[in-house]
């Protein structure tokens, strides 16, 4: 894995430890998910979390709707590869037993748990297993003394209301924090953070777009918004909302560390657009080593690029690379030219130059498992 501090100067934010996984403090930004499994499944749940963990998730995140899905819980927090945080609504008794149980973090939302006295029980409970809480406020349920106040905008609120969270953990000691503050509006989201990176900068900020929708939307809300946030310096952790199978958000919160040069996990492909001078099915071509890339658990650039007008260039910047030509194509390796291969042979000849370097996990995917998500 390739951490790599990204350009914009940080928040020196107070640092807490979900497990074994740091946030906050200069840490790198950690990648969270949440599961789709019901809790009351220990065995479907572990197995979607060794699945997230394959992919780079380094927190969890589970549901705990009621009183009946603790045992599952506990099972699960016995068992998981990664830190478990217990998703609370509602019932502060429910959070209070989830930190009895293994949780590593809990995450609820003051607003809705019914009164301070039951928050204050819930703060006792985390203090008492020293572990953090992660408080998370939503405009789609803000604290009605917030909610119904004319004079403050959307994100005035949501800051309103987070801040006053966070002074009342303040006054009964406790500062094992993080702090969220989600929408489902980009805008929005980029003012609610870009505040309170102003008003609470020793606070760890859990970042995203909720309810950003599927893949495609949800990916491109993610990116716009999270990516604005993270180049400015704001953000210690994130979780990446889309509609889809958990791992995508891992996928996507990857290709954006990796895009912002803060942290790279897997290969990036670097492949041009093509145009008329292209002389090779590079749209194929790319797509078959995009393809096998996903194969491979190396933090390498590897460029599939078409032409002689930027081919060469791109190519000699990335560790390994293919510039095609009429039917032909020159492997380079960090800027040096290896071989020239015919067409039919680039993309199995550059994967062997792949694997020779970063081991069997460069194998090409079989008939067998092509369809299936691979870490």
């Amino acid at each position: 894995m390739s951490d790599a501090r990204d350009g914009a100067a940080r928040n020196l934010t107070h640092q807490v430890h979900v497990g074994d996984v740091a946030v906050g403090g200069g840490a790198p930004v950690s990648v969270q998910s949440m599961c789709t499994t019901k809790t009351t499944d220990p065995k479907a749940t572990l197995a979607q979390i060794d699945g997230l963990a394959k992919a780079g998730c380094e927190i969890i995140r589970v549901a705990i709707p009621n009183a009946g899905a603790l045992d599952g819980f506990e099972a699960i927090c016995a068992q998981s590869p990664l830190p478990v945080v217990a998703d609370i609504h509602f019932d502060h008794r429910l959070a209070i037993e989830a930190a009895r149980r293994g949780a590593a973090a809990l995450r609820i939302n003051p607003g809705n748990i019914g009164s301070f006295e039951r928050v204050d029980q819930v703060i006792d409970a985390a203090g008492e297993k020293g572990i953090p809480i992660r408080i998370g406020v939503n405009a789609g349920s803000l604290d009605p003394t917030y909610a119904e106040r004319q004079d403050l905008s959307l994100p005035q609120k949501l800051v309103a209301s987070a801040k006053s969270y966070v002074d009342h953990f303040a006054s009964r000691g406790f500062t094992d924090v993080v702090l969220s503050a989600k929408a489902h509006s980009v805008p929005v989201t980029l003012e609610t953070y870009r505040m309170l990176s102003r008003e609470l900068p020793s606070i760890p900020l859990h970042v995203g777009v909720t309810e950003a929708g599927t893949l495609r939307q949800g990916t491109v809300k993610n990116c716009a918004g999270v990516g604005i946030l993270l180049e400015q310096g704001i953000g210690d952790t994130m979780r990446l909302s889309l509609t889809a199978d958990p791992v995508e958000e891992v996928n996507v919160a990857w290709d954006l560390l990796s895009a912002l040069g803060m942290r790279r996990l897997h290969p990036e492909l670097v492949s041009c657009p093509t145009c008329g001078r292209c002389q090779v099915n590079l749209i194929g071509m790319a797509d078959e080593v995009s393809r096998r890339l996903a194969k491979v658990k190396a933090p390498i650039s590897v460029a599939v690029m078409g032409c002689v007008v930027n081919g060469p260039g791109e190519s000699r910047d990335a560790d390994l690379g293919i510039a095609c030509g009429l039917g032909k194509g020159v492997l380079f390796e960090n800027g040096k030219q290896i071989r020239t291969v015919p067409e039919d042979r680039i993309v199995d000849e550059l994967f062997s130059e792949i694997e020779r370097r970063y081991g069997d996990g460069a194998n090409p995917v079989t008939q067998d498992d092509a369809g299936e998500k691979d870490a």
